[in-house]
């Protein structure tokens, strides 16, 4: 059976490349036919985006870099190896030159005395199995793990009513850490959330009145005193479950000089038995949009020459103790925490930020479009607020931040503008041309139908947007992302259309931080 799966999920991922690449010819060969080259340049830049192409470029200088500088530690590590070998065989002939041949008292003929007293074939630890016990501390990779080790972590997990999942995120947390490195902080729960927290043995500190999260963390961290307790905090959503690599590849990435945070690598679960159809539309749109993201953006801006990644997203992240004294987590009017606490760092020029893909942790997604929409409204206007509320200053990441919040703005009005285009095109068609009677309806028929006819919008807005799907169900090995992405391109527009709706709010609205909590569903990601 598993074999089975194993061809089937391959035979998809083929079946799903192959139609990534026929649609991108055709598509090709439709935009230069139908629009004479005009609007492919225009298209494409909807699809993929200039700043896309860019760090997905830079992030391959990236890999170029750390694959050299894997290979180097290597072979400094070899080095060090063979250098301790000759090092020690030279000590044990310097040793054996100085040994002298004596007479055994009891049998009468000669043996081999050791300097220090005591017979030769007495036992114990030989020179080279020293070395060997020690080649470990003379690598410098080695090193840098045993220091990483040595690096102390709490685990902050802030909840609000997640009697479902509360369970699931602490069980995760307790695979990787001591029970009482595990805080959990119920911020005026409603249900059993603190109780069942409670049960598992870990600290749990109650809220009588909903502070938010950015609250909850705060209190949490005073309370217990956690960032003079320990060298690092790890901030964990009560509906995450980390990784069983997540803590080894944090503390791996911490021990970097110059590193305040690591970022972690998000994954979208996959349980589409227990979801509904909308529910695993927005699961997988999500994981293409993290594939994305991450892979294609964020790795390239978490280089150690670029730091300029503007979130370190929320759900499980880890920050040095000593940055975190110094972030004000909780400032007054945001709605959410995580965008404040990445532009406080880049702002005070505490350090850079790590990401890698060693740390994942699961996250669960809406499970509805109305849990969707309420979080991606949450997300563009907390980071509107957080652009409002720190404002420009000179630096390399505000030059990266410049040209991304540029590109998102004209690829959401262009894209909102050419579906309306589209609407207005489709009309006369589902009216049998009735609407064309109309003097000005006419006339912007024709205008329109002159540059962009309605099977070029089609085509130009869908096939891209489609490509990348079949792209992901390549990667993934999920066939049913053929089927899913068919309605991707309207969750872009639903994105686009709230990226532009939150700017004015975050200008005119303010926010105590509180929250509500999303649909949950009970279960191990």
């Amino acid at each position: 059976m598993r074999t089975a799966r194993f061809i089937g999920s391959w035979v998809a991922g083929l079946i799903a490349l192959t139609l990534a690449v026929t649609l991108f010819v055709q598509w090709l060969r439709f935009a230069l036919a139908a629009a004479e080259g005009g609007s492919t340049p225009l298209f494409l830049w909807m699809a993929f985006g200039v700043n896309l192409l860019v760090w997905t470029l830079i992030g391959g200088g990236r890999l170029g870099d750390d694959t050299l500088r894997g290979l180097a530690a290597r072979r400094a590590a070899r080095r060090a190896r063979g250098r301790r070998r000759v090092r020690l065989a030279t000590e044990e002939g310097a040793a054996a030159e100085e040994q002298v041949l004596v007479r055994s008292r009891a049998a009468g003929g000669p043996g081999r005395a050791r300097p220090g007293g005591g017979s030769a074939g007495g036992g114990g630890t030989g020179p080279l199995e020293e070395a060997a016990e020690a080649e470990s501390g003379t690598a410098a990779g080695t090193a840098t793990a045993a220091a990483a080790e040595q690096i102390s972590m709490a685990v902050i997990i802030p909840a609000h009513n997640e009697e479902p999942v509360i369970d699931g995120a602490i069980a995760s947390a307790l695979r990787l850490f001591n029970r009482w490195d595990i805080y959990v902080v119920s911020d005026s729960s409603h249900d059993a959330t603190a109780d069942i927290a409670a049960e598992t043995g870990v600290n749990v500190l109650e809220l009588l009145s909903n502070r938010g999260k950015a609250g909850a963390i705060e209190a949490v961290i005073t309370e217990f005193d956690l960032t003079e307790n320990y060298d690092a905090v790890l901030i964990l959503d009560a509906d995450t479950e980390l990784d069983e690599r997540y803590v080894e590849g944090a503390r791996r990435q911490l021990s970097e000089q110059g590193v305040a945070a690591v970022a972690g690598f998000v994954v979208a679960e996959w349980k589409p038995q227990e979801r509904t159809l909308v529910g695993r539309l927005i699961s997988a749109y999500r994981d293409r949009l993290y594939w994305m993201l991450q892979y294609l953006m964020r790795f390239g801006q978490t280089w150690r020459f670029t730091s300029v990644t503007f979130i370190v997203p929320g759900f499980a992240s880890v920050y040095r103790s000593d940055v975190l004294k110094r972030l004000d987590i909780n400032p007054k009017g945001l709605v959410i925490e995580d965008f404040n606490m990445t532009f406080e760092v880049h702002h005070k020029r505490l350090g850079r930020i790590s990401m890698r893909p060693d740390t994942r942790a699961y996250c669960q997604d809406p499970f509805t479009m109305r849990d969707y929409v309420k979080q991606v409204r949450r997300w563009t206007l907390g980071f509107w607020q957080t652009v409002r509320r720190h404002g420009v200053w000179p630096s390399l990441f505000w030059f990266a931040l410049f040209f991304y919040i540029l590109e998102v703005l004209l690829v959401a009005v262009l894209l909102i503008a050419t579906v309306l285009l589209g609407v207005f095109m489709l009309v006369p068609e589902l009216t049998g041309g009735a609407v064309l009677g109309l003097g000005f309806y006419a006339a912007g028929y024709d205008a329109v139908e002159a540059v962009l006819p309605l099977a070029t919008i089609a085509v130009g807005l869908f096939i891209p947007d489609y490509v990348l799907t079949c792209v992901m169900a390549t990667i993934r090995r999920r066939p049913s992302y053929l089927v899913y992405g068919l309605f991707f391109l309207p969750m872009r527009v639903i994105d686009s259309f709230l990226t532009l709706r939150t700017i004015p709010q975050a200008w005119t609205a303010s926010s105590d931080g509180r929250w509500t909590s999303p649909t949950r569903e009970a279960g191990n990601l």
